[in-house]
């Protein structure tokens, strides 16, 4: 059949494929049960296997790398113009075979096992945060029914619980039952999310990649980690200010009839690592009036002229743009490599 190109249009049960020979006319057509697409692709020759950047999609494509097969990963977003008529598993397939072939494509760097790892640990972090937040924030809105309203801060909520606990006069029985158990709901959820923080830590050192980018300023162990975890050495990108704009940290253009207009930033890509790098700005700008280095000197410039927010989104763009050079070129942070990236 002479394939090179197959796009693999995955799910979790049924996969379904399309290959395309070298002059992109489609030669084979078929749909496999999950057990059965490693056995497939082991007898196939060695050829480019697109896959659409979904979750599961790096487990497949470390699968088939071990085959000797070409695979990349193409973006949701770019393979959806290449759908012809109403969507099927079998368009979908043949769109990402097509997407694949374009010179000008942008992939997604396939992720290895170390860095799942990493992920995994900062999803499930992510996830208990939220649920202390949640937590509080109802604790704190229970307590005001009561006309009990307080400063906030995880650790002030948990000292007035236990004031209210000692005072048995003042409250019905039901209402201290409930308080305790909010009270012990709530040092679980501090200690679960202290013992990821102190792994994050452990990782953080173990890994050398996210030790390094540690040395770069408002770059801490939970972004370096998160830095590593989602782009590796980031090499794939041709320089810091493709990696910025991966993550969202450009502006969006709304340009035509050859008058450009910028907007706010794209807010694309990674929500998560975005956020810290931003927050890693914000700190990192609250001091820089105490320092002299070049960084620093340019960012207060900046928030004279622009104000805060702006600056600290535009020094998230530079933290990135240091990170990528640390990672790329497997160096230690200088301040030159700003000028570089």
């Amino acid at each position: 059949m002479n394939i090179t190109v197959v796009g693999l249009d995955i799910a979790k049960n049924v996969f379904v494929l399309c290959g395309l020979n070298q002059a992109g006319k489609p030669m084979l057509q078929r749909k496999l049960s999950r057990a059965k697409v490693l056995g497939f692709f082991a007898n196939l020759p060695v050829c480019l296997i697109g896959i659409e950047a979904c979750p599961g999609a790096h487990y497949w494509a470390r699968e088939l790398l071990r085959f000797g097969h070409q695979v990349k990963l193409v973006p949701a977003q770019y393979v959806q113009p290449f759908v012809r008529g109403d969507k099927t598993d079998a368009r979908d397939a043949r769109a990402i075979a097509e997407a694949i072939t374009r010179p000008d494509m942008t992939f997604v760097q396939i992720n290895t096992d170390a860095q799942q790892d990493l992920q995994m640990v900062h999803r499930v972090r992510q996830r208990l945060v939220k649920e202390r937040t949640a937590l509080l924030l109802q604790i704190r809105g229970l307590l005001n029914e009561y006309g009990i309203v307080f400063p906030q801060g995880s650790q002030r909520v948990a000292a007035v619980l236990r004031e209210l606990l000692a005072d048995t006069q003042s409250f019905s029985g039901l209402a201290l039952v409930i308080w305790h158990d909010l009270l012990v709901q709530l040092q679980t959820k501090e200690q679960q999310v202290a013992d990821y923080d102190a792994r994050v830590q452990q990782l953080c050192r173990d890994t050398p990649q996210a030790a390094r980018l540690q040395q770069a300023p408002g770059i801490g162990p939970l972004t370096a980690t998160a830095f590593v975890a989602a782009f590796g050495n980031a090499s794939h990108f041709a320089s810091g200010r493709k990696l910025a704009a991966c993550l969202g940290l450009v502006p969006r253009e709304h340009s035509s009839g050859g008058k450009q207009q910028l907007l706010g930033i794209t807010k694309r890509g990674n929500a998560y690592l975005r956020t810290l790098l931003i927050h890693g700005a914000r700190t990192l700008l609250r001091h820089a009036d105490k320092k002299t280095d070049r960084l620093s000197c340019w960012a207060c410039s900046l928030k004279a002229r622009k104000g805060f927010n702006v600056a600290a989104v535009a020094l998230a763009n530079k933290l990135a743009r240091i990170a990528w050079a640390m990672l790329s070129r497997d160096a230690d942070y200088d301040a030159n490599l700003l000028q570089q990236a």
